[in-house]
């Protein structure tokens, strides 16, 4: 039997207080739900839109029991919360998606083993634990090819190319990983890089956004434009994949399937996320139902909203921006149709993500020239 929906007036836990919080909190407010967060930084993002924040380390089960208990369903923001928090929590109340989706999602040989074994298609991978395996994996996926750390790795974060398969190269690649696991994965020598962004309700109903085409610059996303530039056929492809996961791993909540698009047009799963996702943000002004309304509606048990999604595009705004002072937003928002969205972190650094533009329009690439002219506009002095 179903589960009865979570209506409007219960708590939602949320574990993780950065913008995706914030923004998940501020979704969850206006559908009439409260909200608690939980994570071990004070003063961060989603406290300040939340009814209640805790402050303690993910480890400490106790304080996860307590936050449990004094809200109706616990979600998160983002997938490195250790699995043991999922763990603890669900004695007291539901998770969603459930604990089993963040520990296969938050380490990647678990979830490319998981991937494989659902018959999705991945590129070819090898799970390395030390310098022979390293060594028989490069042997096995041919160069070049990609160490990544097995947890923990975002934003290109944990990552390193090898050409080489010299013993000392090696050797030094495998010292990168700091005596923890990696997975070595063969290049794919990709078009584009797509992303699906889904939901699935508790009584297995599916919805998902049109497919995103994602621009990285230095491994971070830095724009996204929606609806990609891709034929029916690769969308409705790259739709079914995204379905065929969530199903897979029973998810109750939101998803993002990450993809590589070949020059040939077939498409490999390169990531999940178990959340709302950075090339989903632009859903926030185009689409009908925003990705974060999404979750709250998923893990409440609510009707999954509708995805329609008019051409927009997102650019990140990054640290870098305030190397020389405050950004100059009167500028860009003197640019008809562009919306600013800024996550309240205090300190600006180098490659953090501090906020993101969105501009709706006729297609999705005039949308991307014009958040780009936007955001070029912040620092012209």
């Amino acid at each position: 039997m179903t589960a009865p929906p979570l209506l409007p007036g219960a708590t939602i836990g949320i574990l993780g207080v950065g913008q995706l919080g914030r923004m998940l909190g501020m979704a969850a407010r206006q559908l009439g739900y409260r909200v608690g967060v939980y994570g071990p930084e004070p003063d961060a993002p989603a406290a300040a839109v939340a009814d209640f924040e805790v402050v303690a380390p993910y480890d400490d089960r106790a304080a996860i029991s307590a936050f449990a208990a004094r809200v109706d369903v616990v979600t998160f923001e983002f997938e490195n919360v250790p699995s043991s928090a999922a763990e603890a929590a669900g004695q007291l109340a539901p998770v969603r998606p459930a604990g089993h989706v963040l520990h296969t999602t938050q380490q990647r040989i678990r979830e490319k083993l998981s991937l494989r074994a659902a018959g999705l298609p991945v590129a070819d991978f090898a799970p390395v634990d030390d310098a022979q395996a390293l060594a028989r994996g490069v042997a096995a996926v041919g160069l070049p090819c990609v160490l990544k750390t097995a947890g923990f790795g975002y934003d290109g974060k944990g990552q390193r190319r090898l050409d080489t398969d010299d013993p000392r190269s090696l050797a030094l690649a495998f010292e990168g990983l700091q005596g923890g696991p990696g997975v070595l994965e063969a290049w794919v020598p990709f078009e584009r890089e797509l992303s699906v962004v889904a939901a699935r309700g508790l009584d297995g109903a599916f919805a998902a956004y049109p497919v995103f085409e994602n621009r990285h610059r230095n491994h971070i996303l830095d724009v996204t434009l929606s609806p990609a530039e891709i034929p029916g056929s690769t969308e409705a492809a790259a739709v079914a994949l995204a379905r065929r996961v969530l199903e897979s791993l029973d998810v109750v909540g939101l998803l993002c399937v990450e993809l590589f698009q070949l020059p040939d047009g077939r498409l490999l799963i390169n990531e999940l996320a178990p959340r709302t996702h950075n090339s989903g943000h632009l859903t926030l002004d185009a689409s009908v139902t925003s990705q974060f309304e999404q979750q709250v509606r998923a893990v409440c048990g609510l009707p999954l909203g509708a995805t329609d999604t008019r051409p927009a595009a997102m650019v990140n705004l990054l640290g870098d921006l305030w190397t020389a002072g405050e950004p100059d937003w009167a500028a860009a928002l003197a640019m008809p149709g562009v919306h600013l969205h800024l996550y309240g972190k205090r300190e600006a650094r180098p490659g953090r993500k501090m906020g993101h533009l969105t501009v709706v329009g006729e297609t999705a690439t005039g949308a991307a020239q014009t958040a780009l002219e936007a955001r070029a506009r912040l620092t012209r002095r």
